[in-house]
């Protein structure tokens, strides 16, 4: 939803980076690059291309997004919302950790073969 935000509310996309991270500088123009890139991600990371960099890369941003809002977490029962990003994290560790064996549902890759398996 947050990348579909860039495309659809630039301004609030602007305001939310703004406010959690410092980050002042977001145009539409800009909002709408980073949604694209943001997308294509996503894309890759749901069919399982480039299980490695694609999983890791998400990993990394859910933990910025996750460790970010500190504040957030110190009254805990106003800020409720931001607790749902610790399961997702583990999840994205774990899926992270096992992306070998994630093949259901995923573009298949080719593997690397040995000289030993091809005889």
């Amino acid at each position: 939803m947050w990348t579909l935000d860039k495309f659809v509310n630039p301004a609030h996309a602007s305001k939310v980076l703004n406010n959690f991270y410092g980050i002042d500088w977001l145009t539409h123009n800009l909002s709408y690059s980073v949604g694209s890139l943001e997308l294509l991600l996503i894309l890759a990371f749901v069919v399982g291309l480039w299980r490695r960099w694609t999983y890791a890369i998400v990993l990394i941003i859910h933990a910025f997004s996750t460790f970010s809002p500190c504040k957030q977490y110190m009254a805990p029962f106003d800020h409720l919302l931001f607790f749902t990003a610790w399961p997702m994290l583990a999840a994205c560790l774990a899926l992270y950790w096992l992306r070998e064996w994630d093949t259901l549902c995923t573009i298949p890759q080719k593997t690397k073969t040995t000289a030993t398996s091809q005889n």
